[in-house]
Order: C-alpha cells, then structure tokens, then sequence
C-alpha cells in the first residue's frame, strides 16, 4: 500500500473497509504528518492527538459505528465549537473563555458520519477576511510556497489538505471562504445550494450568506464529505429546488448530459472599483472551456452585465455583519484593526441601511438566477490576480484592505448572495509555480450537476497527482 497521505479520501475507506487498515493506524498517520508539516505550514492552531486517537480506539473495538467516513481524519475549522478543545475563532479576543462542553451541529454530524477530529484549522479573526494571518498565530503559508499566503477564511483547512496533513477538511463559505483558499492552494473547494446543509442552512446568517462546505483534493472526495455534512435529517431548502440526489459520491457515475455552459469574467464589483483579470487567470478559464467543449459540452464566451448596486450593498452588509461581535461582548480593544474597523463601522449603520442593502441584494439575487438561467452552468476565473503573499493586505488601513480584498476575489461573494452552488476547480500552475483555479456555478440546486462536471473535467486537466514539494 502507498503512504497513507497519497491515497484519496475513497482509497482510504476501502483499505478500512477490507479490514487493511485500523482506525488508529489511519488516525496515527495523520497526527504523524501534522507534527512534522504544521511548523513550516500553520494550518492546525490547537492539535487534539488524545481525543483522536480515543475515538480511534473506540471505533476499532466496535463501540463506536464507523459510518460512511470509517474513521476518516479532518480538522474542524476554529470557528466551530467541539466539546473538550478550545475555540480561538483567530482571535485573541477570546483567549480564555471556557472551552465547550457541547459540540456545534456541525461537528456533530461529522462525528455521527464516523469522521475523527484531529483538531481545529487556522482561521482569520471570526472568519472575516479572504485571507489567513491572524495575530494569534505565524501566517498560514500556502503549501506550494511558503512566502504566499493560502487565502481565507478556511485558509487553514486548504493548506492542511494541500499539504497531505488531513485527507479532507470542511470550511464555511460566507463570501468565498471555501473557495478562496482552494483556488489558492491547489485543491476542490465546494460552496453548496443555500438550505442543502441541515446542520448550516445559511438561513439563520444575515442575507443567508454562510454555508458549510468541503475541501478536498480530488471532486471525488469532495462529494464524499459532502454526503458526510448533510447527514441523514431532511434537507431545508427554498421552495423550486430539486431534492438532493441519495448520495452526491454516486451522482458522480451517473451519465452527464451535454450542458450548456456561459463564461465570464465580468463581475458585480465593476462598476464600483477598478477591477482587472491577471492574464494567468484568464488562460485558467479558457482551458477549462477548451477541455469542456472537448467533452460535448457547449461553451459560450458572454459579456455578463450584473446589476448595479452591488458593491455599496455587499459593503454594508459586511460591517453589519461585526455588529454580533458586540452582541457577544468583544472587546473592540483587543481585536485586529480590521475587525475594529468592521465593529466601529457596523455601529454606525441604520436599521434602515442594511433594510436597503437587503433589499438591493435580494433584488441582485432574483435578478442574477433569472439571468443565469439560460445556461446550466456558468463558468468564471477563480482569484482575479496571483495568490497573494504574506503581508500584501494593508492591515493599516482597512477601507484599502478591503478593496484590495475586492480586488483579488471579485468572483466569489456574489454567489453567496444568489445563494447558488459554486465549486473552484483546480486547472494548472502559473509560471510562478502556484495553483491557478476556476469557478462552476449552478443553478438553484445543482449541485450534483457541477460536481459531475468538474468530476469528468478534473481528469482531462490532469491536476490530480500534482503536489506541493513540501509533499
């Protein structure tokens, strides 16, 4: 058998499955590659071997069902409460608080999907920059070079995969933060349908913006974990969707029809800031369309001209959204400048202000799906420019900061908004040397379609064996 770290997600659960391969063993490998990778990575913050290895145990003496996952290692993101390991949400805001005795439904469902925690993924503070360079830990490098950055906010759980320290790992996605990391790290990040995920239906979030989702390396295992999110209660979804299919992982062997797919790379961020597509970005978009009219499907270069409004809109709401810091009693002296800004700023908003930027990005939302709609698939760069490097956000100024996030990820949280099903697809190395992606966005819950399209795209772009050298 290969090093365990080399096989996919699915390999893994057949050895187990076979009887080859005991939970501790797999669970034992993965602490092993944390230990020795973490220090040049930064991906996990707090590590929790004992609870690990206990679950391990539990499992290979039967007390504990293995479920679809068969003990399957992953980080919970550190913004996710897990009974008896601390939660710093990137801040030291919160150093001390009581650790939790309780789990979030999220980690819940994970365990009872069989899945082992091995500990908590680096996050930017409370998960509200594209970015992962809190000040309560070293940056969290991007494994294909440790000068660059691996995106935000699920930037630890991207790096943690990319570097082979867990197989799979779920994030949360509120403007990208799935997305963003995997488009920088080299990996498959999915950003699913509003409401598909009972244990985070985006519902209870201001303007339905934050869903969980996977990371993983291969579409494959990414549908895997996706099965693990949703669990087995109904899911909750608005009215006019499809129901989900029995399992995401056997969609993927289904036939695919030949789809009809739009591609831009215009965004709703145009008419409020100068935004302009690295050439690398672009040449990403077009050999993906190149690979998919290869395989049947219908490519359709279209200038998309989104509703204006979007970016004062998209703004408010992103202030508003701090607001729950004073809620829950942060302290705005001991946050990050940003988020102060974020803080100061939120306060400052009317009931009516974030009424009319709800209303104009509800408006967005109907008027993005009803456009969308001629295709059953819209195709997109991923990041606009280069994988940033470590430092290159303005934490001085965050009016700038923020543009500058704009400015690399213009693509990403308009999805969010339409509450659409998204997924950045690796497609090659630029001449630096890092990962270059692009995004697949569906209709109003496909997401078993973008998965089986990226499934069958994925192989043809012949990403899959390609690894960082730290590997």
């Amino acid at each position: 058998m290969s090093a365990l770290h080399e096989l996919s997600a699915t390999d893994l659960i057949q050895a187990r499955e076979r009887g080859e391969l005991s939970a501790r063993e797999l669970v034992s490998h993965f602490l092993e590659r944390i230990d020795t990778l973490n220090p040049l990575v930064s991906a996990i913050v707090t590590a929790s071997p004992e609870l690990a290895l206990s679950a391990a145990r539990e499992m290979d003496e039967g007390t504990r069902p293995p479920g679809m996952l068969w003990g399957l290692p992953f980080a919970d993101k550190d913004l996710v409460n897990r009974a008896g390991v601390a939660t710093g949400w990137g801040s030291r805001a919160l150093a001390g608080i009581p650790v939790p005795a309780v789990s979030d439904p999220l980690a819940q469902v994970l365990d009872d999907a069989g899945g082992i925690s091995v500990g908590k993924s680096a996050t930017c503070e409370f998960g509200l920059s594209a970015y992962t360079e809190s000040e309560v830990f070293p940056p969290t490098v991007n494994p294909y070079s440790p000068g660059h950055g691996s995106g935000g906010s699920s930037g630890g759980a991207a790096a943690a995969v990319a570097a082979g320290m867990v197989p799979v790992s779920p994030g949360n996605d509120g403007g990208g933060s799935v997305r963003i990391p995997a488009w920088t790290c080299g990996v498959v990040g999915h950003k699913p349908s509003r409401g598909l995920i009972p244990a985070g239906t985006g519902f209870d979030s201001l303007g339905g913006l934050v869903v969980p989702g996977p990371l993983a390396r291969s579409v494959g295992d990414a549908a895997l974990l996706l099965d693990a999110l949703c669990g087995s209660e109904p899911t909750f979804r608005a009215t006019g969707q499809p129901p989900r299919p029995r399992s995401f992982r056997d969609a993927l062997t289904e036939p695919l029809a030949p789809l009809r797919i739009g591609m831009t790379h215009a965004s709703p961020f145009d008419d409020w800031l100068d935004i302009s597509v690295d050439p690398e970005a672009l040449t990403a978009m077009n050999r993906v369309a190149a690979v998919a009219e290869a395989a049947g499907h219908t490519v359709v270069p279209w200038q998309w001209t989104p509703m204006q409004g979007y970016g004062d809109a998209f703004y408010t709401l992103w202030q508003a959204s701090a607001t729950a810091l004073w809620r829950n009693h942060v302290s705005p002296e001991l946050v990050e400048p940003m988020t102060r800004y974020l803080m100061e700023q939120g306060r400052t908003l009317s009931a009516g202000d974030v009424v009319e930027a709800l209303a104009v990005l509800t408006q967005f939302e109907t008027n993005t799906i009803r456009t969308f709609s001629r295709f059953d698939v819209v195709l997109t760069p991923g990041l606009a420019t280069p994988p940033p490097k470590i430092g290159f956000y303005d934490t001085a100024n965050p009016e700038e900061n923020f543009r500058q996030q704009v400015r690399v990820t213009p693509f990403s949280s308009f999805v969010n908004v339409s509450g659409l099903p998204a997924l950045a697809l690796p497609a090659g190395l630029g001449v630096d040397g890092l990962p270059r992606g692009v995004q697949l966005i569906g209709g109003p819950g496909q997401d078993a379609t973008l998965l089986q399209l990226a499934s069958a795209l994925e192989s043809d772009l012949g990403w899959q064996g390609t690894r960082p050298s730290l590997w």
